[in-house]
């Protein structure tokens, strides 16, 4: 799942540069470096990704509220030996699970935001 989480984030990131690319030749004509436009683009990233995190962890811990206190999830006792899908909280494999996604996420990013480097100001503004 992580795999499929960072080529989504990065194919979403090379959309938005590519979306994006008079942007960062202005940026780059009127003086910023590269490492400077990299770091908007993974500053939003990292929002998005925090975004995301947040609505699936929403979304995760209800359900799993629900199971936990309503077990509506059933199992079949003769193959399984359980008459309801187990749950069991723990707030640190959450964090742990979360930061690690971040950190991973964000480093496969810095691969393609190297795209920006190769991005030439006076190409960009020109067809603009």
């Amino acid at each position: 799942m992580l795999i499929v989480s960072a080529f989504n984030m990065i194919s979403g990131l090379l959309i938005i540069i590519l979306d994006r690319t008079t942007m960062i030749g202005i940026l780059k004509a009127l003086g910023m470096n590269n490492q400077g436009v990299r770091s908007i683009f993974l500053y939003q990233s990292v929002y998005l990704m925090i975004k995301g995190l947040f609505w699936g962890n929403l979304i995760g811990f209800g359900i799993c509220y629900l199971q936990y206190y309503f077990k509506f999830l059933k199992l079949n006792p003769e193959s399984y030996f359980l008459e309801y899908v187990p749950i069991h909280f723990s707030l640190s494999h959450f964090a742990i699970l979360n930061i690690g996604t971040l950190m991973i996420t964000l480093v496969v990013l810095t691969l393609p935001s190297m795209v920006i480097a190769r991005i030439d100001p006076s190409r960009t503004i020109r067809f603009d």
